[in-house]
């Protein structure tokens, strides 16, 4: 008898152990069309772990993968993007694209390099750009949207520059005068100009 009941802890303790190991190293990949799935493996460049206990992001929440519910999440910060794309005149559909490519829209993505929020911005970029908060969609956005009119204006509005050094840094962009030939690089501003296009044409 007491030794079934020692079975059933052992058994009670290891399912309690896989609960809170569950979502340990797992992955939150974008698909080409704006679709998220989650892995346990890192796929490609567009996966980024998940931190659940850090930014309590739920699971269910951001496990859709439906093109729908993404385009739903993203109406939530119409107005923050139309905002500051005047602001900063940048067209809303490029901001958009952006996100969409950053972070499918997950206002609490964190990538493997350590970027943050909807427009995955590097703590260091986002303290530059007076961003205390990257998780606030609302700065994150404006931080976001200023630093692409940085890129801009460095880059004489070549979007695709200013996008390629978005991605890679200015710096790389700068010494090749050219989009540098680095696949992720590559891939994100044809994504991104891919994304623009669509919104464009409605």
């Amino acid at each position: 008898m007491w030794m079934g009941k020692v079975k059933y802890i052992l058994l009670l303790v290891i399912l309690s152990l896989y609960h809170q190991n569950a979502y340990a190293g797992m992955y939150r990949c974008v698909d080409k069309s704006g679709g998220v799935t989650f892995t346990d493996t890192l796929e490609s460049e567009y996966c980024t772990p998940v931190n659940f206990k850090a930014r309590k992001t739920s699971f269910r929440k951001w496990g859709d993968s439906n093109y729908s519910s993404m385009n739903r999440r993203a109406a939530a910060y119409d107005q923050y993007i139309s905002y500051y794309g005047v602001r900063y005149n940048i067209d809303p559909h490029l901001i958009r694209a952006v996100i969409r490519t950053e972070s499918a829209f997950n206002p609490n993505a964190i990538s493997e390099k350590g970027a943050q929020g909807l427009m995955q911005l590097m703590p260091g970029t986002a303290r530059e750009l007076s961003v205390n908060d990257p998780f606030d969609p609302e700065e994150n956005i404006e931080g976001g949207t200023k630093y692409l009119r940085s890129l801009l204006n460095t880059f004489k509005n070549d979007v695709r520059l200013a996008l390629a050094a978005y991605n890679a840094g200015p710096t790389i962009v700068k010494k090749q005068n050219s989009i540098p030939r680095i696949p992720e690089t590559i891939q994100y501003v044809d994504r991104v100009l891919k994304y623009y296009r669509e919104y464009k044409n409605g």
